[in-house]
């Protein structure tokens, strides 16, 4: 496993999970849109339920970054992060609505990051 590569991927994906919080928190019907959801006072309060997970996800992957002397826990957590971020990928390309491109580029950056993981836990 290549320590530094995971590393630095949970630190940008902390950063990707705590814009897209912050976005979920101030603007949910326009996420929503750009998903091809109609908004509704359900779907609201369940991205802003989200964004306060993605808060705390953030936070745990921006703290695992910054283990040291544990090659055990930063393989565990990599681990974690590649099947959540190839699930919310493939997720998202099955969305229950017309695919738009927001979605395709939503998509793509879980699958991208599921990727990079993936790199960094067989690199040497």
């Amino acid at each position: 496993m290549y320590q530094h590569g995971v590393k630095n991927t949970l630190k940008g994906g902390a950063v990707v999970f705590g814009a897209s919080a912050i976005f979920l928190l101030t603007a949910p019907e326009v996420f929503l849109d750009l998903l091809g959801f109609e908004s509704s006072p359900e779907l609201i309060w369940s991205m802003r339920m989200i964004a306060i997970t993605l808060i705390a996800l953030a936070g745990n992957m921006w703290q695992n970054s910054k283990l040291n002397n544990n090659a055990s826990g930063i393989k565990f957590v990599g681990r974690v992060m590649f099947i959540s971020a190839l699930a919310l990928g493939v997720l998202t390309i099955f969305i229950p609505a017309e695919l738009t491109p927001f979605s395709i580029v939503y998509a793509a950056i879980g699958l991208a990051f599921a990727l990079l993981y993936l790199i960094n836990l067989i690199r040497k």
